[in-house]
């Protein structure tokens, strides 16, 4: 298994990432530490989470638990060393901390190294971009943290291309600090995001990308085929688009290609992710050990795997129709 530079810095990760979404979510913190463990003994070392997280995950969530367990996690095995982190700032709270401006990254990222229990963070992700500060502030602020080591490299997800576009030219005068990666949303059922601009830019700045939503919210493994399968957990609703035809002819091949192959539907959609240009790890979320063993079986699937399956998976891929009736 090799590892993967991430855009033009010196962090080297495995490809796969461990979204921590789950984290204080769906699982406690002693079934956290189990997938955690489960993930460093499988040869991985990139955990990527967000300040937001889980905010949504009940009454008493305030954001900031998946944070929480994973620096408790990193304490008690002494283990900073051993992994890369990835976290981010900007989603809203729902309690009025949102945003990029300057005063509210400084202290979203104080939040962070705390719960963390960490000086710096490795790769720091703009959450999100609304357009509504200007790209100068941002950058100067993230470059404030750069230059206090209190992060080491920055990223950006769900920011749209023009906004991308224009904070890498900031970054070439030399007077802000430049994205090193990129985390859009791309699947095998939803990429038409990706393929237009974003993926022309990621190649022309050396960008790594990282998928998120990987595995279409569970679609991609086989598990939603009919509108009462939808029920089965809370991300049924989420998926109901790729509810089509089109949607499950897709699961119809990855299934059997999982058969010719001996492994499952979820690794050849994680898979299919590395043949797409600048793609260096996936973000897929764990809740059980078998699903780390899907991910620790992806890098050796994507050196077997005939180039003729991918091209199948990527044609039914281009033909891709949703479900609009919601």
């Amino acid at each position: 298994m090799k590892s993967i530079q991430i855009g033009n810095s010196d962090l080297k990760v495995m490809p796969i990432n461990l979204g921590g979404n789950v984290f204080g979510w769906t699982l406690d913190e002693a079934a956290s530490f189990k997938i955690l463990d489960g993930f460093l003994d499988r040869g991985f070392n990139f955990i990527d989470t967000a300040d937001v997280y889980s905010v949504w995950g009940g009454p008493d969530n305030k954001g900031g638990e998946s944070e929480t367990i994973i620096g408790k996690w990193m304490k008690a095995r002494g283990n900073r060393d051993k992994v890369v982190i990835a976290t981010k700032v900007g989603w809203d709270f729902k309690d009025g901390r949102k945003g990029l401006k300057a005063d509210y990254i400084r202290s979203a990222a104080e939040d962070s190294l705390r719960r963390l229990q960490i000086d710096s963070i490795d790769l720091y992700y703009n959450h999100i971009d609304t357009g509504e500060v200007p790209l100068e502030e941002t950058l100067g602020a993230f470059g404030e943290l750069i230059a206090a080591g209190k992060v080491r490299y920055i990223a950006a997800s769900n920011v749209p291309a023009d906004r991308l576009k224009a904070s890498l030219e900031l970054a070439k005068t030399g007077s802000y600090p430049a994205y090193q990666a990129l985390q859009p949303h791309y699947n095998l059922v939803d990429k038409a995001g990706y393929n237009q601009e974003l993926q022309h830019i990621a190649q022309q700045n050396n960008l790594t990308v990282f998928p998120y939503w990987s595995l279409a919210g569970g679609f991609l493994t086989g598990k939603y085929r009919t509108k009462e399968d939808l029920g089965q957990s809370i991300r049924g609703l989420h998926v109901e688009k790729y509810l089509t035809p089109e949607g499950l002819q897709i699961v119809d091949l990855l299934q059997e290609l999982a058969g010719k192959y001996q492994t499952s539907a979820a690794a050849l959609a994680l898979a299919w992710l590395f043949f797409t240009p600048m793609v260096g790890a996936p973000l897929s979320s764990a809740t059980k050990t078998t699903h780390l063993d899907i991910l620790a079986a992806v890098p050796d699937l994507v050196e077997k795997i005939e180039k003729s399956d991918i091209d199948r998976l990527t044609a039914l891929s281009d033909k891709m129709v949703y479900n609009t009736d919601q």
